[in-house]
């Protein structure tokens, strides 16, 4: 379940860095629905919310000005996928201690919920990279501030659904298990009028 949630927020994070960061740092800080690991409790941090919460605004500006979303692009081709690299570390409670031994970490496989992450970032990143100047060109710049508000919301629905699987997965499970009470229970009041 771990993995799913963190290539939810991986994936947003290939489409706007920000968005899973800042949300990812809002719940943890005022909510229960997010418990970020100690090593990644960083990000519930009031200074690193306010500066991600700016580079979010900075990132929807830019994104929707065309030949500026291709400028754009090529900057966040580093920080989609650390940030894709972030959220799924912290999305599955990946622990990061200080380094001591450095054959530790490499043993001990707490690099690779990151490096998963930033290469689910960045394959989403270079798709929307490679898509957005074709669409510019296309449509004389027209689809930018389109494509990149679908890009936007796609970022925050991927959020929103990666953080509330569990959540969703229980409701599913108490949902299937009550319909599959309901149909037994009906089958034996049938057969019982039916014997009746």
């Amino acid at each position: 379940m771990e993995w799913l949630t963190g290539l939810g927020l991986a994936s947003a994070a290939g489409l706007n860095a920000y968005i899973p960061l800042l949300a990812m740092g809002l719940l943890a800080r005022f909510t229960d629905l997010v418990n970020l690991p100690a090593g990644w409790a960083w990000l519930e941090n009031g200074w690193v919310i306010a500066i991600v919460a700016v580079l979010l605004a900075v990132e929807v500006v830019a994104d929707k000005i065309p030949a500026l979303d291709s400028v754009n692009d090529v900057i966040q081709t580093f920080v989609r996928p650390t940030a894709g690299g972030i959220v799924f570390g912290a999305g599955t409670s990946a622990e990061t201690a200080a380094v001591a031994d450095p054959g530790a970490v490499v043993s001990s496989g707490q690099w690779i919920p990151v490096v998963v992450g930033v290469v689910v970032a960045l394959l989403m990143h270079l798709t929307k990279s490679a898509v957005r100047p074709v669409a510019n060109v296309a449509t004389a710049g027209v689809a930018a501030p389109v494509l990149s508000t679908i890009e936007d919301g796609l970022s925050i629905g991927l959020v929103f659904v990666a953080i509330l699987l569990p959540v969703l997965v229980v409701f599913a499970l108490v949902f299937i298990a009550w319909a599959a009470f309901t149909l037994i229970r009906r089958r034996r009041q049938k057969q019982r009028a039916a014997t009746a």
